[in-house]
């Protein structure tokens, strides 16, 4: 049998609002672990990290929280090579996006030639100089290629976490209003693999298959990080701040089972779920139950690494 380790990560330490430390609960509750094991993975529970709420922090308006995000990413770097040593895949709940970083610098030591495919609906390329907002997950992308605040970019086992070649942004979404023009300078000047939403609708399958193909030309691990606000908040209205103009669930769900049947699969980490928008917990099962259909289809197709 494959091995996954089940981390749960609830923190909202680098959110603009609480909610998201909660979903780790909600998609246990929904009966994820007993379905991963009903489609013939070997589970290694590693529990959830403490709770970390969103927090004002008025003393620092650029860089809002950055101490607690630093320390969710440290403890979440530790149980990430805890669960590498096991020989065993990931799946990490978050939480806000902030807690990829640690994955990743919890994973390079393991496998230096990670890649990272980013399902996102933003690109994350703020950093505490050009912030509006001073919340971190808005900044994620930019710490893991070196920019922005040294706790953050330089928590790893090496600077920058990783060379902007072995990064795919997919699904990213101009039209939703949240991309400004700093960021999407950067981006035009950045050399990671770029595939946005809208070159993506209608051809998520063939499109999903060229971007990873792209990457696997570059590592030979991947980390999948999977932002609910990549799909439309018209079809799936939980993220944190929804966006419109995105993919639909199935798209999403059509690039997952490309990304998740690759033989280079090292993990999935899922960011960015609300619950405080999931009262009835519709959208909670619904996701548990997808993830977990791709996974038991991507557990065939992985080699132990």
């Amino acid at each position: 049998m494959q091995k996954i380790a089940v981390l749960g990560v609830p923190s909202s330490a680098g959110a603009r609002r609480v909610g998201q430390e909660r979903a780790p609960r909600s998609f246990r509750d929904k009966g994820l672990l007993e379905r991963l094991r009903a489609a013939q993975l070997e589970v290694i529970d590693l529990g959830d990290l403490p709770e970390i709420a969103s927090r004002p922090d008025p003393q620092n308006p650029r860089r809002q929280n950055l101490n607690l995000v630093c320390d969710v990413a440290r403890q979440v770097a530790e149980q990430v090579s805890r669960a590498t040593q096991l020989q065993a895949k990931l799946l990490v709940l978050g939480g806000d996006c902030t807690i990829t970083l640690g994955v990743i610098a919890g994973l390079i030591g393991h496998f230096p030639d990670l890649g990272l495919m980013y399902v996102d609906g933003d690109v994350d390329l703020h950093t505490p100089a050009d912030t509006t907002s001073g919340i971190f997950d808005g900044m994620g992308m930019a710490h893991i290629i070196g920019l922005g605040a040294d706790e953050l970019s330089r928590l790893g086992p090496r600077y920058p976490l990783l060379p902007q070649e072995q990064i795919a942004l997919f699904g990213y979404n101009l039209d939703s209003g949240w991309i400004d023009d700093v960021e999407i300078e950067r981006l035009q000047q950045c050399s990671m693999i770029r595939y946005p939403a809208g070159h993506i609708r209608g051809t998520a399958a063939e499109a999903s298959r060229e971007a990873l193909e792209r990457l696997e030309h570059r590592a030979t691990h991947i980390l999948v990080h999977f932002d609910v606000d990549v799909i439309d908040a018209g079809d799936f209205p939980v993220a944190d701040v929804p966006h419109e103009h995105g993919l639909s669930f199935a798209q999403a769900m059509q690039a997952l089972r490309v990304f998740l049947c690759t033989p280079r699969f090292a993990g999935l980490v899922v960011t960015e779920f609300n619950v405080a928008r999931d009262p009835d917990g519709t959208c909670a099962e619904q996701l548990v139950a997808a993830i977990t259909e791709r996974l038991a289809e991507g557990h065939l197709h992985w080699k132990e690494s």
